[in-house]
């Protein structure tokens, strides 16, 4: 979302390496970000994903102890915080309801012709779908070419590493002992390169003798 809407405030929160929830919290309630409490942050984190798929003042006031009208003020500073996002939605229902689709950076499309009915309420989904789409397809090639650039790293390097299970953006292997150490290199080294954004990608690396056990053993930031 930074990358796409080219929200300068979201980028340089991302760059100096903040919180984005207790940024978002920090600004919308106008408190420092050390004065931020666990319940300002979950309301931002609410507000980070909800507002940008068409959360209502009534929909945040069912999430949270808002009322309706605090919800609208919400919003109202959110978009003040990150007005390029509101352009991003805006111009991006201007696209799917010219072109009738949205594509993600590398491309792909996805065409949504419910963006055409008559019933206003199909019409808000597809409008949700669309905005969504740039984003989370985006996230989904990224992690393909990781995987992709991964599977060829350890595979020139005849490495006995297997990548077993995706999960969203999380890549889980079975990884010898004695391969460890390079395996996290290449690992780490392909997912935070798999694609060129306006904003560092961080990768969190655990390990453990079974998924249910898994502790950090490395955290990078770039």
């Amino acid at each position: 979302l930074a990358h796409i809407s080219e929200d300068p405030s979201l980028i340089k929160a991302f760059k100096e390496n903040e919180d984005i929830h207790s940024s978002t919290a920090s600004s919308v309630y106008n408190v420092p970000v050390n004065s931020v409490t666990s319940e300002m942050r979950r309301i931002a984190k609410i507000m980070n994903f909800g507002v940008l798929y068409g959360l209502s003042p009534y929909g945040i006031s069912q999430q949270t102890d808002l009322t309706p009208t605090q919800g609208s003020e919400f919003i109202n500073s959110y978009f003040t915080k990150y007005p390029k996002i509101k352009l991003y939605i805006e111009s991006t229902k201007d696209h799917v309801k010219k072109f009738g689709y949205v594509q993600t950076l590398l491309g792909r499309k996805r065409f949504i012709p419910e963006i055409d009915s008559p019933n206003h309420l199909i019409r808000a989904s597809a409008e949700r779908m669309a905005i969504n789409l740039p984003i989370q397809g985006t996230a989904a090639d990224m992690i393909k070419i990781a995987m992709i650039n991964i599977n060829k790293s350890l595979t020139n390097n005849q490495m006995k590493t297997k990548m077993l299970i995706q999960v969203h953006d999380e890549l889980i292997f079975q990884v010898p002992k004695e391969e460890l150490d390079e395996s996290t290199k290449i690992i780490i080294t392909q997912m935070e390169s798999a694609m060129k954004l306006k904003v560092p990608i961080y990768v969190d690396t655990k390990t453990g003798p079974n998924w249910g056990e898994l502790e950090d053993i490395k955290s990078k930031y770039i």
